[in-house]
C-alpha cells in the first residue's frame, strides 16, 4: 500500500522531514529563510504521478533544530546523510536557492548518489556579489524584531508595485514557520558568505539537469542572467523561465512540479 499523505521522521540529525508517496524518489530542498513547503509551495502533484517526494528543513529552518555552521559543506553533508537514512542510492534532486546549491554540492562530491538536478533560482556567480551588508541588516532585524524586522529591512519599496503584496505576504508566512528564528538569522549571516561550488566545476555536472531561471522584476535576488550562465556551463541543461509578465516559475507550485516530474521521468529513464 502507497503511503498516505506526510509522514514526518528523523534524517541527518534534528532534521525535519516529510516523506510522501510510492516510486522513483525526488528530494526537495527549500532556499534561504524558506522551509520544506515552499519549494512547489504545497502542491502534491508530485506524489500524485507517482514519485516518492522527500521534502526537509535544512538545519536551522522550519522545525529543524538550529547548528553552529550554516555553509554548504555541512548543508551538503546533511542531504547525503539524508539519503543514507531513507535508503536512498541515487535521486532526483530539485532544489531552489540554497537548496540548489546544496543540490549542485553534492552531485560535485558525490555524483552516483544524484540521478538528475532541478537547479531552480540559482544566485551564486562572482559577477553577482551576494550583498553582505544587506544580509547582515536582515539577519539584524530578524534577530532583533522578528518577522517585522526582517519586512522592515527587506525593503520593499524597491519591489515593483505589482508583486509588492505577494512579496510581503510570503516573506510573512515563511519567516512565520521557522521554531528557531534566532537560528535563521544566524544562517542569514553564514550562508552567503560560503561559496557553494566554482563556476568551472559546473562543467564536470553529467546528470540530466534543467535549470529554472525567473525573470529579474519580480526576483531581481535570482536574476535571470545568471540562471542562463548556468545553463550554458552545464553540459546538456536545459533552461525554463516563464513568459513575460507572468509570476515567477519559482512561485507556481503545480507548474514548477511538472517541471520536476518530467526531468525526473528523463532522469529515470537514463
Amino acid at each position: 500500500m502507497g503511503r498516505v499523505g506526510y509522514e514526518v521522521a528523523v534524517a541527518a540529525p534534528d532534521l525535519f522531514v516529510a516523506d510522501a508517496g510510492d516510486g522513483p524518489p525526488i528530494v526537495l530542498l527549500h532556499g534561504l529563510t524558506a522551509s520544506h513547503r515552499y519549494v512547489v509551495m504545497g502542491s502534491k502533484a508530485l506524489a500524485r504521478a507517482g514519485h516518492r517526494v522527500i521534502a526537509y528543513d535544512a538545519r536551522g529552518h522550519g522545525a529543524s533544530a538550529p547548528a553552529d555552521v550554516y555553509a554548504y559543506p555541512e548543508l551538503a553533508a546533511d542531504l547525503r546523510d539524508l539519503l543514507d537514512r531513507h535508503g536512498l542510492e541515487r535521486a532526483v534532486l530539485a532544489g531552489a536557492s540554497m537548496g540548489a546549491h546544496t543540490a549542485l554540492r553534492l552531485a560535485l562530491d558525490a555524483p552516483g548518489r544524484v540521478a538528475g538536478l532541478v537547479v531552480i533560482t540559482p544566485a551564486a556567480h562572482p559577477g553577482s556579489p551576494p550583498g553582505l551588508e544587506r544580509w547582515d541588516r536582515l539577519a539584524e532585524g530578524l534577530r532583533t524584531r522578528g518577522v517585522e524586522g526582517f519586512v522592515a529591512a527587506y525593503g520593499l519599496d524597491a519591489v515593483p508595485e505589482r508583486w509588492r503584496p505577494t512579496t510581503e505576504r510570503v516573506l510573512r508566512q515563511r519567516l512565520g514557520e521557522h521554531e528557531h528564528p534566532e537560528a535563521v538569522a544566524d544562517a542569514l549571516q553564514q550562508v552567503p558568505r560560503s561559496q557553494p561550488h566554482a563556476l568551472d566545476e559546473l562543467r564536470s555536472i553529467a546528470c540530466p539537469t534543467v535549470v529554472v531561471a525567473d525573470r529579474d522584476e519580480a526576483d531581481p535576488g535570482h536574476p535571470l542572467w545568471i540562471g542562463e550562465a548556468y545553463a550554458e556551463l552545464i553540459d546538456g541543461a536545459s533552461l525554463v523561465v516563464e513568459d513575460e509578465g507572468e509570476s515567477p516559475l519559482a512561485w507556481q507550485g503545480g507548474r514548477l512540479s511538472r517541471v520536476i516530474a518530467q526531468l525526473a521521468d528523463r532522469a529515470w529513464a537514463a
